[in-house]
This record gives structure tokens, sequence and C-alpha cells, in this order.
């Protein structure tokens, strides 16, 4: 969805003026970081695998951390302003977008709606400020799809829990301060705040990534990791607490998918337009028209797909299908999308002088 300049080749049903103006300054002040902070760096950090750190005290500034919730230093705004950010930042790269989606949706966000006072004043207004990271230890080794067959579990001994597991494909997981663990306490599925440097805890980066190669990707290892008895989140038990954490940031992706696919057909239009082939640019031939025109068409009801669910969630009438379908095809779209910008640059296209490339390996993973 445009959301900045009326000349922006992505809003063609004029999606725009759907908005509120809280949410367009949003678009505008994110994209506008896009350009100035993200765009000039990503394309090396992506080559060399390095998280660009460098951009945190922008994104902080901005207040994108946790933009969505309320209070703690919060933003307070909508959810379509959050899908918006979401967007934006995934037009520049899905590793910022996860880098965002991570600390508001899956850590903020349950210690907001499920942690203790005490929790919620220590860890909220320092993730809030960028002062303090997290990441979400769900997904194991041997199980991903099914949460419910988890092997990692904790045991209560006296004033303590002690955890014994390994998560795997954890972003953020070695740059995080603080991991949100989720293992079964007698069988039924808690979670509980590990702190970084803890006995017993351990995070190591996974490398040879050919995805989302510009952000940080770990296995935490737990081994008799002894935590007071007040990390736990009193206010969820079972699978509810961290499905309901995924669907806060499955709503980012279904955001953050349509920046990429805009991200591929601006490049790809760009490239069109000037490229001079047999006497006049290729996007003059028939065959390279038709592949702009489904692209656009792929976007726009994408943007009007994201913006429903979005005011419905905004409404408190989202369910998790709707999540789960915005998801499905905008993710779906915007992998069709990216190979075919591809297809247009030729050989230019797998090189990260422009982004299309790099979108297309990211999406493999969302």
């Amino acid at each position: 969805m445009a959301t900045m300049a009326p000349t922006a080749h992505t809003d063609f049903l004029g999606i725009n003026e759907l908005l509120s103006p809280e949410e367009r300054m949003v678009g505008e002040t994110v994209r506008q970081l896009v350009d100035d902070k993200i765009q000039p760096i990503i394309g090396e950090h992506f080559e060399k695998a390095t998280f660009p750190r460098e951009v945190i005290p922008d994104l902080a500034k901005l207040g994108l951390f946790g933009m969505h919730l309320h209070g703690y230093g919060c933003a307070g705004l909508s959810s379509v302003a959050y899908g918006i950010a979401s967007q934006e930042l995934e037009r520049g790269d899905g590793g910022l977008r996860s880098f965002c989606s991570v600390q508001g949706s899956l850590v903020m966000y349950p210690i907001l709606s499920y942690g203790s006072d005490e929790q919620k004043e220590r860890w909220l207004p320092k993730m809030a400020a960028g002062e303090a990271f997290g990441c979400f230890g769900l997904t194991e080794p041997d199980f991903g799809s099914n949460p419910s067959g988890m092997v990692t579990t904790a045991r209560k001994d006296g004033d303590s829990y002690i955890l014994n597991g390994r998560k795997r494909w954890i972003t953020n997981g070695t740059i995080a301060d603080v991991a949100l663990i989720w293992a079964k306490l007698d069988g039924q599925v808690r979670g509980f705040l590990v702190e970084k440097g803890t006995p017993g805890f351990e995070a190591y980066e996974i490398e040879r990534k050919m995805s989302l190669r510009a952000s940080v990707t770990a296995e935490l290892v737990l081994e008799d990791c002894r935590i007071p008895s007040t990390t736990i989140l009193p206010g969820v038990q079972g699978l509810k607490g961290p499905l309901t954490c995924l669907n806060e940031a499955r709503f980012g992706i279904l955001w953050g998918s349509l920046g990429a696919a805009m991200s591929c057909y601006e490049s790809a239009l760009d490239y069109a337009l000037n490229r001079v082939q047999f006497d006049k640019p290729i996007a003059g031939y028939q065959l390279t028209q038709e592949k702009l025109v489904n692209m656009l068409t792929e976007i726009t009801k994408g943007q009007l797909l994201a913006l429903r669910i979005g005011r419905l969630k905004d409404a408190g009438k989202v369910t998790p299908a709707h999540i789960s379908m915005g998801k499905m095809n905008n993710v779906r779209e915007a992998l069709k999308i990216a190979r075919e910008a591809r297809s247009i640059l030729g050989a230019n296209g797998i090189t990260l002088d422009y982004p299309i490339i790099r979108h297309m390996l990211n999406l493999e993973t969302v």
C-alpha cells in the first residue's frame, strides 16, 4: 500500500485515502527511515549475514517497538498503523520487520497480556525504548508446526523452576536480553522469562542461512537452567499463550509480505522502463506489460485484504482464520511477484545491486 507521495506506483486504487491521517503519517515516516537509513546498507548486511544494529536507535526513536500496545511507554497506535509500519519495514528487508515483530508481538505483547505487574514494569518500558530486547522460544528441533509436542520441560524446585530443552529458529536469540521460553510444567504449557547470562542457558547463532541473512537466528539450549519462580507468566496456561502471540506476529507478516512485493514490483517497473532492447524499453513489450499488470493487481488485492483484516482487528472482530487467510494469500502472491520481477531483470535480478533476489530468498522463510 502506498502510504506516501501520490506519485508512488503501488497505490493503484487510492487506498491511501482510506487511511487516517495518523496511519498515513506512520507510513510516510517509516518509509523515509527505510529509504534514508536501511536501503543504503541492507544489501551489504545481507551479503555478510550481519544484522544492521546501527539502525536500532532510529527504530526506537520512532516508537516502533510494541507500537500497537498501550501503556509502559508504548505508542498505542492502531493495528492498521502497525501493519503499515510492518509493510514499510519489510519493503526494506524482512529481517528488520522480523526484528520488530518479535520484539513487539512475540515478547512485549505476552508480557503485557499475561505477565505480572512486576514483569511489566521491569521489561516493557526498557523494551519500548530499545534498551532491552527479547526473543520467543517456542519452536523446537523436532516440533515446529506442532507446538503441543514440545519436549522442553520445567519443574518446580522450591522457589525456583528448572528448565531443560532446546529451541530452534529463534529470531533475535543471541542478542536478546530476555527469552520467553515455552515449556511444559506438569504437562501444561507455560511461559517463562529467562534472562541472558542465566547459568544453564546458552544461545548459538545458526549460520549458513540463505534467507533472512540480515537477521539473527539462533538455537537456545537449556540445561538444568534454574530461574526464580517470579519469572513464570501467571496469566495464561496451555497453548492459548503462544498461539495468541503468533496471531499478532502473523498479522505483521501479512502486511510485511506486501512490502516485499511492492519493492520487487517497483524495482522491476523502473528497470523495464529504462532497459532498452531492440530499440525500445522492454516495458513497451506486451509480455513484460502482462507481468507488471499481474503484479500490481495482486498487490492491490493484497492491500484490500490486509486493510480489511486490520480494521476487523481494531474492532475486536478478527479471528485466527482471518489472519491465516491474509498471511497465506499475501505471502503466496509476494513469492510469485518476486520470481516474476526477477525474470524481468534477467541476469541482473540475481545480484544484490537490486533488492529482488534478497526479497525472494527472505520470502521463503516467512
